[in-house]
């Protein structure tokens, strides 16, 4: 079918400043059918369904909007752990600021250098699950960045790495206009921590794709903050096999644009899938989460658990679908998308939904919206506490659900400070 003249036009002004990098004879293939399934689908426009709470317009536009590189003054999230750094600057590695790549029993490339090579395991994944993903709602920016994305790591996890691996993303440029793509291959058995950080550019692309093997385990933490006036889009497309887990939470602070975008599917028997995020928002903030779950095997688990706090004017967003195929019995599937609106200027915009042809499941979801609670701030007034910190101390209770997800408790009590931290230097 033809596309609309409007998305045709979109398309082809975003296109006709890029060229798809250099690469060898597998992943230059892959990224030609990455750039069709764009050319066949067209950027998103506002009329796309699952495009009508979140303007598209800066992420598909020719040339990023610029935004402000903001001072760092206080500690970076992550940097007292004991972990494998690995930065980049304005999307581009820098080998002088990383760590050595060599960790225990997990093979870490660049994807640049892996996909120079005529023949690697990658080919197996690289723009693979990101197409799969395309069905049956469209994605894309995600095959957009996976035509383009000329740098990124490729992760091959054959053992329980004794640190995680960090990538910081760092900027200079007030106009950098950043696209990394991951591929992330855990074996039987391997377990894996990755963290994510850092503003990276003025308008950042990521994609992961994620390949879970049987009783294997992925555990994902994501920070985004920092410079507010930056633009994001980020996809997560994992495939999970029998008994393996994968669980991912994201902390969501300023930012007037961002959209991430999940894509669990459990194709073996016993498989856990967990994804989770807490975002909070003053002003001119935009913040989209849009999951899709897939479960295609039996006695499987997946949780979806986003909080959002949002005022003067903030807006969240939330897409989430449970899909349960014909088959795919004792299922438990969880959704919940709640935000607390601290004043009447703020909304919330929500788009909860079960597909379920299988007759032994158990599958809920529900959302809300409102204020704090007046009787349990009175409460806390009357013994002393003042309105400030009391209003703080039931913001984070309500966000504490979300933080649960967050298996390392060292790493859940770092992110409740930053939030912490965070309500104290907007309480006025």
């Amino acid at each position: 079918m033809a596309l609309p003249q409007v998305k045709l036009d979109a398309t082809e002004a975003r296109l006709a400043g890029m060229g798809l990098p250099d690469g060898g004879a597998w992943i230059s293939e892959a990224r030609q059918e990455a750039l069709a399934r764009v050319q066949s689908m067209g950027l998103p426009a506002r009329r796309d369904e699952y495009w009508k709470y979140t303007r598209p317009d800066a992420l598909v536009q020719a040339e990023a909007l610029p935004a402000p590189v903001m001072e760092i003054t206080d500690t970076p999230i992550f940097d007292e752990m004991e972990r494998v750094k690995i930065v980049f600057v304005d999307g581009v590695f820098d080998p002088e600021a990383s760590d050595d790549l060599s960790l225990e029993g997990v093979q870490i490339e660049r994807l640049a250098d892996a996909g120079a090579k005529d023949i690697h395991w990658a080919k197996e994944l690289y723009g693979v699950l990101e197409a799969n993903g395309q069905s049956p709602v469209e994605r894309p920016l995600a095959a957009l960045n996976s035509a383009y994305a000329s740098d990124g790591l490729v992760i091959h996890v054959t053992g329980k790495a004794p640190k995680p691996i960090s990538l910081v993303y760092l900027r200079q440029s007030d106009q950098a206009d950043a696209m990394l793509h991951h591929v992330i291959k855990v074996e039987s058995g391997a377990e894996l921590t990755l963290l994510e950080n850092g503003p990276a550019a003025a308008r950042f692309s990521t994609v992961m794709e994620a390949d879970i093997a049987m009783g294997g385990a992925l555990h994902h933490i994501r920070a985004q903050g920092r410079d507010h006036e930056r633009r994001a889009v980020t996809h997560i497309f994992a495939r999970l096999a029998t008994e393996s887990v994968f669980k991912s939470f994201t902390l969501s602070v300023n930012g007037v644009l961002s959209r991430n975008e999940a894509v669990l599917e459990l194709t073996g028997d016993d498989a856990i899938a967990h994804v989770a995020g807490a975002a909070v928002g003053d002003g001119d903030f935009h913040h989209d989460d849009t999951v899709f779950v897939t479960h295609d095997a039996v006695n499987c688990e997946s949780r979806q658990v986003f909080k959002k706090v949002l005022r003067n004017g903030a807006t969240g967003v939330f897409q989430g679908k449970i899909l349960v195929k014909e088959g795919a019995q004792k299922t438990d599937g969880y959704q919940i998308s709640q935000a607390l609106l601290l004043d009447g200027d703020s909304q919330f915009l929500v788009k909860p939904e079960l597909e379920i042809y299988a007759d032994d499941v158990a599958c809920s979801h529900g959302s809300t919206s409102g204020a704090i609670d007046d009787t349990a701030l009175f409460y806390l007034r009357s013994r002393g506490v003042p309105e400030g910190p009391a209003t703080d101390l039931l913001t984070l209770a309500f966000l504490a659900e979300a933080l649960e997800e967050i298996e390392d408790d060292d790493i859940t009590e770092e992110i409740r400070q930053r939030l912490e931290n965070w309500l104290m230097r907007h309480r006025g």
